[in-house]
């Protein structure tokens, strides 16, 4: 179980969620990615269950910034990164997220590597982090991506 805090953020595994925090994560991933990005996918995908959830909350609780991470198969010492979302756009939430997340895949997971499936408008804000493009645009729940590496 890994329950911490890194920059602010809360790092915790699946196991380490408060019921609180678990309905705060899915209300943000929904009003994002449906409500506002209107992107309709099976959010429920399993993978929770073996992921690193990294967030941080307003003084009410609701997650204004998060994203997941969890061990790419197949792939050792590779930390495949999802879900990054933020509420409060326009004020660095973001970067500060991402950060958080990179430094948590360095201590927490142990990783060497990150990979990421950026929506294709979100390239540059990976790319600032120091992410590479490694693959051809893809579609993906009918929005292009593009595959994209940190090495660590």
């Amino acid at each position: 179980m890994i329950s911490a805090q890194i920059n602010g953020f809360h790092v915790r595994s699946f196991d380490a969620l408060t019921t609180h925090e678990l309905y705060e994560i899915l209300r943000a991933r929904a009003d994002v990615f449906v409500g506002e990005e209107k992107i309709l996918y099976p959010d429920a995908d399993g993978l929770d269950y073996k992921s690193l959830h990294v967030f941080c909350t307003d003084p009410t609780g609701k997650v204004t910034a998060y994203l997941r991470m969890f061990l790419k198969e197949d792939e050792p010492g590779t930390v495949q990164m999802g879900r990054v979302l933020t509420r409060v756009h326009g004020t660095g939430a973001g970067r500060k997220l991402l950060n958080a997340g990179i430094q948590a895949a360095r201590e927490c997971l142990d990783a060497r590597e990150i990979y990421v499936e950026s929506q294709k408008h979100a390239e540059g804000f990976y790319a600032k982090a120091g992410f590479e493009v490694t693959s051809e645009d893809f579609i993906e729940a009918g929005i292009p991506h593009v595959q994209m590496r940190l090495m660590l």
